[in-house]
């Protein structure tokens, strides 16, 4: 099969941004398939570190070709700004970068309602990054959202945008929200989407037209399995499908072509923002699998620089999210941060009244009620080697990734132990 794709197993900063330029050098064409510059995706080439929002992370390959795909809902201005900042570092994107003509636009007024929506909730508050992609993605299912065709005209897209704006700012009036000033967003927003209209395509038929010459095709999805809105920890999520499924209602192709589905996991569980977290750890814990906070390997967000809370591996989420997937490869990152404890703990169900269960359960009070079950494993107290093989890690280390596969009844693809693409094993 030509089409592969990438999932996060957990709740997102799996470390997708290096698998994807991993596996993107044996790509023709690498697909972002849903979310928009809410996800975040650092990618490590030599000493440059770039960090990535909306364009795939295959555009640090100069062969090949990235598309920012329909599922995707996408700011111009951020995008406008990711685009030079590439450039600016010698990063040459032309005919090489597509947008959907069917994606969805991120407006001004989108963060507005974003950022009023949190206020409103107030300790209740979901904890998005204020970036409007829920806005965003409520306009395109009331069908009543800015698409990338319309601005291939560009008086018709200018008349359209305003009287967008003008009907957004009188519901942040009706919000108790300051409605948004019309001439800084028309100075904003105009000259972001004169510099992008190049780059609007039919990307179905791009696509499609890939899968019948044999091109390889990776999509890239975004965030993690249990942001989705779908099978994720709702309300606590994302506003759009972050699974297998949503790469494929996120770009226009088929079920039946796609082949490998590359799951990741990171080595322990992270998440960020609010929502439940069974194997959370207290913040002593917490600190040392998060790092100091000075390189971009240590646990901070990269849109919004927040610590992310962190726990023990949840093995439970893991299989849940593997199953939705349909995971045939999996991969392992931060695998280096267990090298520091002498003993790793690991949850493979969870304890409550009833008994004890290794399904994920949907209902969140039901969720509170339970605890992790453990199995420990002993650490390998010692630096990681720079190995190419799974082969070559120390045994503990080399015990614990096994164990994970086999639990999530899926084939090791290859393991992570620091930013760079040369540090990584593969099997």
């Amino acid at each position: 099969m030509p089409v592969s794709a990438l999932v996060g197993l957990q709740w997102g900063d799996e470390g997708k941004g290096k698998i994807v330029d991993i596996l993107a050098e044996n790509a023709d064409v690498v697909v972002r398939c849903q979310g928009g510059a809410n996800a975040g995706h650092t990618v490590v080439t030599g000493e440059n570190v770039f960090a990535l929002h909306l364009i795939p992370s295959g555009i640090l390959r100069d062969n090949v070709r990235c598309v920012i795909a329909n599922g995707v809902v996408a700011d111009p201005v951020r995008l406008a700004q990711e685009l030079a900042s590439l450039e600016y570092r010698a990063r040459s994107v032309r005919d090489r970068l597509f947008i959907a003509e069917r994606a969805h636009m991120v407006m001004p007024w989108h963060k507005t309602l974003d950022g009023l929506a949190e206020e409103q909730l107030g300790k209740s508050s979901i904890g998005t990054t204020r970036q409007g992609i829920g806005p965003a993605y409520i306009d395109k299912v009331k069908r009543s959202g800015l698409r990338w065709h319309q601005a291939r005209d560009a008086k018709r897209f200018e008349e359209r945008f305003l009287a967008a704006l003008r009907e957004a700012n009188a519901w942040i009036s009706l919000c108790g929200g300051q409605p948004i000033d019309e001439k800084e967003a028309r100075d904003s927003i105009l000259p972001a989407v004169d510099e992008l209209r190049p780059y609007i395509a039919d990307t179905v038929s791009l696509l499609h037209s890939c899968v019948r010459e044999g091109k390889r095709i990776l999509l890239e999805g975004a965030q993690g399995t249990m942001l989705d809105v779908d099978f994720g920890t709702y309300p606590f999520v994302t506003s759009s499908n972050t699974t297998g499924g949503g790469c494929l209602t996120g770009t226009g192709l088929p079920p039946n072509s796609i082949g490998d589905v590359h799951g990741l996991l990171k080595a322990f569980t992270t998440r960020v923002g609010a929502g439940p977290f069974p194997t959370e750890v207290g913040e002593a814990l917490a600190a040392r699998l998060r790092g100091a906070g000075n390189n971009q390997w240590d646990e901070y967000g990269t849109t919004t620089g927040r610590p992310r809370r962190c726990g023990w591996l949840d093995l439970v989420v893991a299989r849940h999210a593997s199953r939705i997937n349909g995971v045939t490869r999996l991969h392992i990152t931060k695998l280096d941060i267990l090298s520091q404890f002498e003993e790793i703990k690991v949850c493979t169900a969870y304890r409550h009244a009833g008994g004890e269960t290794s399904d994920f359960p949907a209902d969140l009070h039901e969720l509170d009620a339970c605890a992790p079950a453990y199995r420990t494993f002993p650490g390998w107290k010692t630096a990681l080697p720079e190995c190419k093989s799974l082969s070559e890690l120390p045994p503990e280390a080399k015990s614990y990734v096994e164990f994970i596969a086999d639990f999530l009844e899926a084939d090791m693809a290859s393991v992570s132990y620091g930013p760079a693409r040369m540090q990584t094993a593969f099997a």
